[in-house]
């Protein structure tokens, strides 16, 4: 299946046609769960291959022969892509299952079964730019444009896949009815080995040491990105435009030096996040996050100035750290 220029919408979000059909989109919002599946959720670009990578390991306790050998879309497949359904016909026993889908869609089906869900959340300053220069690369997305035009569409949630304000807080507002694990992509970055530990203990696989250190040193960034099961140097040039970069960029959490822009109503509209990691599990426990990521229990939109006068388009790049906006933009 080509599709490479399609647009499907499906609750009101665009998706890239060439993963997504009609069809696909309600197999997965009708999709019935084990309640031995794990699911890992995120909004794009926000650790979803990291995620997939020490799930693979915990499972088969810290064996990397799955991780060497069988591509990260084939260990935990895309639930609303086209190719799940025959995937899911060669799974037998637990499953793993990745989805970028909103919580609009997908929870009811999860509240009919105990399947365990992890929702992984990422610095929407860093995800911005990391999907900016996805755009680039992968040919079934529309191009970018200018970075100031791509932010403020991210800002907006026309973008493909939809709001990240939304789909954080549509998740995470089901943390007590579906007992779902949050974790932030800043708090695997700093504490890999007591990531993972928690993550085991939570799914009721507990490791030996050395099953971690095996872990820990396979999902390095250095080491996934040298792996051809999750690097995406497998995906053919037709698909994937490699001369634009590397899938795996930089894995850095850069502390952002610069101010939000200013809400609609004078205000600063900070972006925020929620501050309990691991929604009923560890309601004491707070993420790791990253400098200039102000942690709280709610999830708003900021709404920045419009991009119609140079001083609006700065006020909107200073949503990023000055280094990266100016590698966007072509001036770094």
């Amino acid at each position: 299946m080509d599709r490479m220029e399609v647009t499907e919408t499906f609750a009101g979000i665009s998706l890239p046609g060439h993963l997504h059909t009609e069809e696909s989109l309600r197999f997965a919002s009708s999709f019935q769960f084990r309640d031995t599946d794990v699911v890992i959720v995120t909004y794009p670009k926000s650790g979803t291959t990291w995620m997939q990578e020490i799930l693979t390991l915990i499972h088969s306790k810290g064996d990397l022969e799955p991780a060497k050998t069988i591509p990260n879309w084939a260990r935990a497949p895309w639930l609303e892509h086209t190719y799940f359904k025959d995937m899911l016909q060669e799974t037998s026993g637990p499953r793993l299952i990745t989805t970028h889908l909103p919580c609009q869609v997908l929870a009811p089906a999860l509240r009919k079964s105990k399947a365990k869900v992890i929702y992984m959340a990422r610095n929407p300053k860093d995800v911005v730019v990391s999907f900016y220069h996805f755009h680039k690369m992968a040919k079934f997305l529309p191009d970018p444009g200018s970075f100031e035009d791509f932010l403020v569409r991210f800002l907006d949630g026309t973008v493909q896949y939809g709001s990240w304000f939304d789909h954080v807080k549509g998740w995470l507002s089901q943390r007590a009815e579906l007992g779902l694990f949050y974790i932030t992509y800043e708090e695997v970055h700093k504490e890999l080995e007591r990531s993972v530990e928690r993550l085991a203990d939570w799914l009721g696989c507990p490791l030996q040491p050395e099953e971690i250190r095996a872990i820990q040193q396979h999902c390095s960034f250095s080491s996934m990105r040298e792996n051809a099961m999750v690097n995406y140097t497998l995906i053919p040039c037709e698909i994937m435009d490699h001369s634009q970069g590397r899938f795996m960029r930089k894995g850095t959490v850069p502390a952002p030096p610069h101010p939000l822009p200013p809400g609609s109503d004078g205000s600063k509209g900070p972006w925020l996040i929620p501050s309990d990691p691991c929604g009923r599990m560890e309601p004491a426990r707070r993420p790791v996050a990253a400098p200039g990521w102000e942690p709280t229990m709610g999830v708003s939109r900021p709404r920045g100035p419009t991009a119609e006068s140079e001083g609006a388009r700065q006020a909107l790049l200073a949503c990023v750290p000055t280094t990266l906006a100016a590698t966007a933009t072509g001036r770094g």
